[in-house]
Formats: structure tokens, C-alpha cells, sequence
């Protein structure tokens, strides 16, 4: 995210093509880790940094032994990014 958004200024027309890169790159390096049994689901959110708050949530029904999520944060003066990584085990 930081290789991508660093020093970017928020520009509309630019945020969908950063989320779908940033997303693309994430789901990439997580198939070379070859958990082959895994699903995943990508989430990438960028906005302008206003000084507002963002307030994000989920919910989800797995099974909490070989299920979870991760997620990361990068926030400049411009834009923010908030990238969510859903890992399900499929049986």
C-alpha cells in the first residue's frame, strides 16, 4: 500500500484503478504462499484524509480454528487505505 499511495494526492478518478492494484497485489502474493485450501476475500478502501473518522465493520460465520482475517492501515496527509484480508479453509 505505502509503495502505491506514498505521496499520492486523493484523486477521484484514480482511486478505483489504487484499490483494484493494491487488491490485485495482495491476492497475488497470498496465492504464492500455496495454501492451496484456502479462499480468500480482499477488501481494499481508500479515501481522502480529512481529519474525519471511518468507522468499518463485519461479520462473519466460520470456523474459528482454521479461519481469521487480517488487516492493515496506511494513512498519509492525503488519502488513507485500509486493506482487509478474509482467509476461510475450504473442506
Amino acid at each position: 500500500m505505502q509503495e502505491k499511495l506514498d505521496g499520492q494526492d486523493y484523486q477521484p478518478d484514480n482511486v478505483t484503478n489504487y484499490t483494484k492494484d493494491i487488491a490485485d497485489t495482495i491476492r497475488d502474493r497470498l496465492k504464492d504462499l500455496g495454501w492451496d485450501r484456502y479462499k480468500y476475500i480482499v477488501s481494499v478502501v481508500v479515501g481522502e484524509q480529512k481529519g474525519e473518522g471511518l468507522k468499518m465493520g463485519c461479520r462473519c460465520f466460520w470456523d474459528s480454528d482454521t479461519d481469521n482475517y487480517a488487516e492493515e492501515m496506511y494513512i498519509s496527509k492525503q488519502v488513507f487505505c485500509v486493506a482487509t484480508v478474509f482467509g476461510m479453509y475450504h473442506y
